[in-house]
């Protein structure tokens, strides 16, 4: 099968919606003194950034992909994304442990995409 925009791009918007998300829900962490309620109203305008491009994201993808695959490429490039966004940003480290987790939650992606047994 020949690869199509309907296949690019909802890995493309998916990747851009997660680093919205991220930055949503774990960027506040790195300004502690902030008031809570100023952070909730700045992470919701950053999330409607992660909306407007998930959602036809799904839409799009939908027409190549189940909607299994469309949700473990989601959390995949969350993972993938967060990863990258804790130890670049807020300066934390990953851990075998960390490594290891990854490395079954990408086993399972291969089967939700293998098909079949």
């Amino acid at each position: 099968m020949p690869i199509s925009f309907a296949h690019i791009a909802p890995v493309l918007m998916l990747i851009a919606s997660n680093v919205f998300m991220t930055l949503a829900w774990y960027g506040h962490l790195k300004f502690g003194s902030k008031p809570l309620w100023l952070v909730v109203i700045v992470s919701w305008g950053i999330a409607l950034f992660e909306y407007c491009l998930a959602v036809p994201a799904n839409r799009i993808g939908h027409a190549v992909y189940s909607t299994a695959e469309l949700k473990t490429m989601q959390e995949v490039i969350t993972l993938i994304v967060f990863a990258v966004f804790s130890v670049s940003f807020l300066g934390e480290k990953l851990t075998m442990n960390h490594a290891v987790g990854f490395v079954l939650i990408i086993a399972g992606a291969w089967f939700i995409f293998r098909g079949p047994l």
